[in-house]
């Protein structure tokens, strides 16, 4: 069954890579519809899964990646026709690094947060040394879900910041500042808190274990509040709603 899984996100990875470019034939960054992007993201989860499974050959994650990223993928659907919109000064190659990037780190807290709440349920199972059965007899020491979040942590808080401060930059052009409270921007600084804190304890204290777990699982909750509430609901830049 791990293996069908691992294959499955990997049919889906490759045929979903040939639908993006297959997409973007006949459209800039200008014209290309918000489905597109949610796409991309679902596109992302998957590279990144990938490449967790690459470096720890752990095929438990694609229960959590292939189903996630399916349904930001038919999600996608839903605001296929809704434009971008983009200003001329937000497009371009500086554009892709401010979505690549996010995107890539998007996936990586997705992957962290996978890892931690793995690393509670069978910490908890040990503790009231219930017996594993099922796929949890399978599932690897905690040690292992510990070191998927740290690197998933100490490669994606990097990605995050490069993204956030590259879409403060580019701010100043479009809105004529770079800070305009926008509700993406006052929450995704508040992600940005978040992930510093847990960054910081990760690499300069040496946190590892039950802390980080909690910490990622919060900081993964919020940013799909920003993704789905405040790109939804909220008068925002980042609007999946047309404008």
């Amino acid at each position: 069954m791990k293996r069908v899984a691992n294959w499955l996100a990997i049919t889906g990875f490759v045929v979903h890579a040939i639908s993006l470019v297959a997409g973007l034939q006949g459209h800039t960054w200008e014209t290309i519809s918000k489905g597109y992007f949610l796409q991309m993201l679902s596109w992302s989860m998957l590279l990144i899964y990938l490449f967790v499974w690459w470096k720890f050959k752990l095929d438990f994650l694609s229960a959590l990646a292939s189903p996630f990223a399916l349904l930001i993928y038919l999600s996608s659907f839903k605001v296929a026709e809704v434009q971008s919109k983009l200003p001329e000064s937000l497009s371009g190659l500086f554009f892709g690094l401010h979505i690549g990037t996010l995107f890539l780190s998007f996936g990586l807290m997705a992957m962290a947060f996978g890892a931690g709440v793995l690393f509670l349920h069978m910490e908890r199972k040990i503790k009231t040394k219930e017996p594993l059965t099922g796929f949890r007899k399978d599932l690897p020491a905690l040690s292992t879900f510990d070191r998927v979040n740290r690197l998933c942590v100490v490669w994606g808080f990097p990605l995050f910041t490069l993204g956030i401060v590259s879409g403060f930059v580019w701010a100043h052009p479009a809105w004529g500042k770079v800070i305009t409270w926008d509700p993406k921007e006052i929450v995704s600084l508040a992600v940005w808190v978040m992930y510093a804190l847990l960054f910081h304890q990760r690499v300069a204290l040496g946190w590892q274990g039950r802390k980080p777990a909690v910490m990622v699982i919060w900081i993964f909750a919020v940013s799909v509040f920003s993704l789905i509430v405040v790109n939804v609901f909220m008068p925002t830049h980042h609007s999946f709603i047309q404008q």
